[in-house]
Order: structure tokens, then sequence, then C-alpha cells
């Protein structure tokens, strides 16, 4: 039945409700320091600086008792892409041709510069799906809602709608792990309706075949729950008046460190 668990490879819109240090922040430091690393892995030159983003990530996992295991699974998904297009950074790099030349034929040249820029592409992309997993896992729904309001509250003065980005946001990420949940409901539904999901394919276009009878179901399920999710929010007197908190955040000296941490990690993936 693995093979109709879509839902174990989408990291975004899960979270672990366990008791780590990570968890113990306050939402707004940890939305900060994410963005700093994010930012300066988006941004990072040199091998070293990006493998220093990884093995960040690997410590970040670490103190947020986060299973190494599930958490690297989030590659799974998106590793034949990355491999795909560090293939074609290799081949048509357009860096200099320094020497030594490894391998030439005809205009096409291949030397240890072109290599370097296709494990920097895989680097850089792991460290962000990794880092971007990390603040879904240790950051509930609620404390994403809470940390983006108080991040953002300065632009309510230029009269932008924060609450509706905020809301835009959170339903966007619980989304995910909803439409990955639908269709394996529906996979599972034609599987016993006698479709053929039990022989592997042998082509992209056989298993684009494979999927294609899939998306008109997936797609009016997620109209239905779309039109369900406003007719809740209506309901509810959403957007009739300002929205408040239970808890006020309020940061603690732990929470400068991290963000004093994540700065000095970003300046040091950029500059290493």
């Amino acid at each position: 039945m693995n093979r109709f668990e879509f839902m174990r490879n989408i990291p975004i819109g899960q979270y672990l409700p366990v008791d780590s240090v990570l968890h113990r922040l306050d939402p707004r430091a940890r939305l900060l320091a994410v963005v700093l690393v994010v930012m300066a892995l988006t941004f990072a030159p040199g091998l070293w600086g990006l493998t220093l983003g990884l093995a960040a990530a690997l410590v970040c996992l670490w103190l947020g008792k986060i299973p190494f295991k599930y958490a690297l699974r989030a590659l799974l998904a998106p590793l034949p892409f990355l491999l795909i297009l560090a293939v074609l950074q290799v081949l048509w790099n357009a860096g200099p041709d320094d020497p030594p030349v490894l391998w030439s034929w005809g205009r096409l040249v291949l030397t240890p510069h072109d290599f370097r820029f296709g494990l920097a592409l895989l680097l850089r992309f792991c460290g962000l799906i990794l880092f971007l997993g990390i603040m879904s896992y240790t950051t509930s729904t609620t404390q994403m809602t809470q940390g983006l309001n108080g991040l953002l509250k300065p632009l309510r003065v230029l009269r932008i709608p924060v609450d509706d980005f905020v809301m835009m946001v959170q339903i966007t990420l619980r989304f995910l792990p909803l439409l990955a949940l639908s269709a394996e409901r529906i996979a599972k539904a034609q599987a016993a309706r006698g479709a053929d999901w039990d022989s592997r394919p042998g082509s992209f276009f056989a298993r684009i075949r494979q999927i294609v009878p899939m998306l008109v179901p997936l797609f009016m399920t997620s109209l239905h729950r779309a039109e369900n999710l406003a007719l809740a929010m209506d309901a509810r007197a959403y957007g009739s008046g300002p929205r408040s908190t239970l808890a006020e955040l309020k940061m603690q000296p732990r929470d400068w460190v991290c963000l004093i941490v994540a700065g000095l990690l970003a300046a040091g993936i950029l500059f290493l």
C-alpha cells in the first residue's frame, strides 16, 4: 500500500507535537530565523556555505526531536527533478571552461567547475526543503497565524489587509496535506473498483495515463472543500471586525539567542 501513501512525501503543513527546544521558541523568532537562513541558502555562492547550511538543517532536526528518516523522506519526491536540473546545470553551465577539461564533444565541454555548479544546486534545494520542513514540523497552524500577525502588524498602518494575507497562507499550508490525503482516498477507491494501480508503468507517459483519471475527482473534491470552507468562514462572521488572540506573544531571551545564531549562520553561509 506504499504506492498510495502520497501524504508521507509532503512535509509542508505537517506538525509534529513534541517537546523540544525549537517547539518552545516564539513563532516569530522561528519565522525570522528560517527566513534568514532560507535567503542565505538562496543566494549562497559557494559549496562550503551550502554544506554548512545543510549541516545546520541536520542539527535543527536533532534539536527539534524530528526523526531523520521522516524528514529526509521529503527529499524523495523532488529528487528526480533535482537530479535532472543538476545534470542540465552541468551540461549547459555558462561558466568559464577552466582546465582541466574532463570531457569534450564539439561545443560541449565538461570541467570540475561545471560539476561544482551541479552539486551546489543539489545542496541548495535540499537545504531549502529541509528548513521549510523544519518550520512546518515545529510550528502549528495557530502559532503560524499568531507569528505572521505579529511580524506583519506594522503593515496595518499602510492599510494592508494583514489578516487576509495570513489567512491565505494558513489555508495554503493546510491545503497541501489535505490534497494529498484526498488523492490517497481516490486512488484507493479506484483500485478497489478495478483500476490498474498494481502494475508499475514502464514509461513516463504510462505513468501519466495512470494518474489522469484521478485528476477530475481530485479537482471536484478540492472545489467542494473550498466551498465548505467559505461557508464556514461566512457563518463565523469572518471579516466583520479585527481579530484578537487569547495568549499574547512575548519574546524570551532564548528567542533572541535563536535570532542571533540564525543571523550568524546566514552570514557564514554567504561568506564562508
